[in-house]
């Protein structure tokens, strides 16, 4: 790590080893790979080809907890995390830093995130920069309650200090629990414009299990900190959403001791601010 080094980079994942042989080498230094138990030799090649990268093997597919991890491990002030298909701007994470010094009650920068060779702009970037939350005097952009992790740079103490992602939520959607339970202690999250990630997702498999991940993890969200009207909608939701929506839902209920061991309800103005997000248009 270098000494004057403010941000870390963690990259996550499993069984993409292609895919980290392109981005690594973009990431500025300090990176930490953290190894969601690849069969395809990633630790190795990557211990091997690129030194100046900390990796780190779970053993086992520990999903979005991983970035937990990395997070832990990290010795500078800010974390950004990476997917194995997703990196940084060059100078973005210089950006970021000097933001998040600035504005101190800032936990999670959201970036702009470039998708693909076309560099079309993110869905969920389009969300956050027409945010109907608006723009809080000690924060640098809109305010924001979501934010996908590869385009994010967050305020370590702060991310450890909310219990970072957690097991209940997997993949797709687990920044939502995170981002209120970080608004609820009081810390902000915006959107910076010109702050930038790129995207090269793989091509989709079958829709249908993101469907079913997704319906599943809005539904048990729900159950973690909203209101029982909130997850009654949710679930209605996921019953009309086909043969995928129903496989969602039915996985919630197989996982849903685990949400309501950790229920509990936000303060009314995070809820407020979560509703507003979520009514038409919003």
């Amino acid at each position: 790590m270098s000494s004057g080094a403010r941000v870390t980079v963690v990259v996550t994942g499993r069984d993409r080893l292609r895919a980290l042989t392109r981005s690594l080498p973009l990431h500025p230094r300090p990176v930490i790979l953290v190894d969601n138990g690849s069969a395809d030799g990633t630790a190795r090649f990557v211990r091997r080809h690129f030194p100046d990268v900390h990796v780190t093997e779970a053993g086992r597919d520990l999903g979005t907890t991983a970035r937990d991890i990395g997070a832990q491990m990290a010795g500078t002030p800010y974390v950004a995390f990476a997917d194995e298909d997703s990196w940084w701007a060059a100078g973005a994470l210089e950006r970021a830093a000097d933001v998040l010094d600035a504005h101190p009650r800032l936990a999670v920068l959201c970036a702009r995130v470039l998708v693909g060779r076309d560099q079309r702009l993110d869905a969920a970037s389009e969300r956050m920069r027409r945010s109907p939350l608006g723009v809080e005097p000690d924060l640098p952009g809109p305010s924001v309650l979501e934010f996908p992790a590869y385009g994010a740079v967050v305020r370590r103490e702060a991310f450890l200090d909310a219990g970072g992602f957690d097991d209940v939520i997997l993949a797709s959607g687990e920044d939502e629990r995170l981002a209120v339970d970080l608004a609820a202690k009081g810390w902000g999250l915006a959107y910076v414009d010109d702050v930038v990630a790129h995207h090269h997702p793989a091509p989709a498999g079958d829709p249908r299990d993101g469907q079913a991940r997704a319906a599943r993890n809005a539904v048990l969200a729900a159950v973690l900190r909203r209101p029982w009207r909130v997850v009654a909608r949710r679930s209605f939701e996921a019953l009309r959403g086909g043969s995928a929506g129903r496989s969602g839902l039915r996985t919630a209920l197989r996982d849903l001791p685990r949400a309501l061991a950790g229920r509990r309800a936000l303060p009314a103005p995070v809820e407020r601010a979560r509703r507003r997000l979520e009514r038409p248009g919003g």
